[in-house]
């Protein structure tokens, strides 16, 4: 995963290419962050960006990494634009936090509810997703209970309702948190998940009350 500064330089280069000028001088106007030579060489040994004398492009992995920063941005703007009607400085300043840390299973599910916007506020474009290709109407419900999940949907913890404490803390340390993806191997007669390298089998009670991102297929964790 990239440092918050790299991403921003790749964000800065796809926009600086937008207007087809790729200039490092340009670039640098589009980027909030200092660009240091150490960073753009640390971009072109991850394969993400190439020089060609001073103009600086994207890679197709470059751009894939770029494209989500950027539509996620820019969903964001839509967002609290028109709906929670932030002022235009404090919408720059979330849309640049959310960016980097929107969950892909959200950002298509605000995409969805927004009606899939072409452009964000100021009329540039967004880059299209999954979604959007599909032509999805509905948001799913996309936080459910593992007990909800089939045997071989996958699924990452978003919160644990604990029973009790004692059950919580067990659950701990048995490696389930916030943040594990885990894959259904069976849920009858009794739920078994498998996440690591580990297999467990939970009292449908406990499964109830662990709620997940149901993950598709295509989805990495």
């Amino acid at each position: 995963m990239l440092r918050e500064e790299l991403e921003e330089i790749l964000e800065a280069v796809w926009v600086s290419n937008e207007y087809r000028k790729p200039g490092l001088e340009e670039i640098k106007k589009n980027c909030p962050v200092e660009i240091a030579d150490q960073d753009l060489l640390t971009l072109q040994q991850e394969g993400l960006i190439h020089r060609q004398d001073n103009d600086i492009h994207l890679t197709e992995a470059g751009k894939v990494i770029a494209a989500g920063l950027v539509r996620r941005h820019r969903l964001a703007e839509v967002l609290l634009s028109s709906i929670l009607q932030l002022r235009n400085s404090d919408m720059e300043e979330v849309a640049c936090k959310v960016e980097h840390c929107l969950q892909p299973e959200v950002e298509e599910s605000i995409c969805t509810l927004l009606g899939h916007p072409e452009v964000c506020p100021d009329g540039k474009p967004i880059p299209r997703g999954r979604c959007c290709t599909k032509g999805l109407t509905v948001v799913d419900r996309a936080v459910v209970s593992l007990s909800e999940l089939k045997a071989g949907e996958r699924g990452k913890i978003t919160y644990i309702k604990p029973i009790t404490h004692s059950n919580f803390h067990q659950l701990i340390s048995f490696g389930l948190h916030p943040g594990v993806v885990l894959t259904v191997h069976r849920n009858s007669p009794t739920i078994c998940i498998k996440f690591g390298n580990t297999e467990l089998a939970l009292a449908d009670e406990i499964a109830a009350n662990i709620f997940v991102w149901r993950l598709h297929p295509e989805d990495h964790p």
